[in-house]
């Protein structure tokens, strides 16, 4: 790929070309193969540090109430303690306004995931799984996903792909809807129950897209310091 080939991808992203991702120094860092994992895993942690505090912020919750965690069994061992990323539990939502906005929202997720009658009648709410994108074939990752997804159903939330760019492959995207996934890819346009935006601006009421174009000078100078950095060493 050529480097105009790459930044006319990365700039037709919002959020990659918002936190300067289609800089020609990301493309020097992927054609040398270093730097760019770590840079791809750190803006991930901070979409989902992002997030939770959207989460808190925007519907009133406690840091403990917009993260989920549950524990699995492990043969002779302790048991183990498995996290994701946000979660929206209706009864956390004290604003009425907001929770009836919410739960409108989840009812059309359900419709869209094709949750059985008897499934839809117990959900309480989402949890989320944040990435910057989806890039990696990893079969263990995927695998780990869709166990939370078991986990996710058997306590009554509806489990939620919350990625902040364009950027996932079409087979895994067909895996995850066919775990009963809902997958929220970062366009622009479209609906809340396809669109990440779409999703924070009408049912979380924070308009996320313009956090990112208010800041997209800032992010990017410091991208753009992190990468020289990389590719000095």
């Amino acid at each position: 790929m050529t480097l105009d080939q790459f930044q006319k991808m990365y700039r037709a992203d919002p959020f990659y070309a918002w936190v300067g991702l289609d800089s020609p120094l990301m493309y020097a860092a992927h054609k040398a193969a270093g730097g760019m994992t770590s840079i791809y895993r750190q803006l991930g942690i901070g979409c989902q540090w992002v997030y939770s505090t959207v989460l808190v912020d925007s519907l009133g919750l406690s840091p403990d109430q917009a993260t989920w965690s549950y524990q699995v069994p492990k043969l002779g061992g302790e048991p183990r303690t498995l996290s994701l990323d946000g979660r929206i539990d209706l009864a956390h939502i004290d604003d009425a306004g907001k929770r009836a906005r919410v739960n409108s929202w989840l009812q059309a997720a359900a419709d869209k995931v094709l949750l059985a009658r008897a499934t839809r009648k117990r959900l309480k709410g989402a949890v989320f799984e944040v990435r910057q994108g989806y890039k990696s074939k990893d079969s263990k990752r995927q695998n780990a996903d869709i166990s939370n997804a078991s986990n996710a159903y058997a306590n009554s939330y509806l489990p939620v792909l919350f990625i902040l760019s364009t950027q996932i492959d079409s087979d895994i995207l067909t895996r995850y809807t066919t775990a009963q996934w809902l997958p929220l890819v970062g366009s622009t346009g479209g609906s809340s129950t396809e669109s990440t935006y779409v999703f924070c601006k009408d049912v979380v009421g924070y308009d996320l897209a313009a956090f990112f174009e208010r800041n997209s000078i800032r992010i990017k100078t410091e991208l753009e310091h992190v990468l020289k950095t990389l590719l000095e060493k």
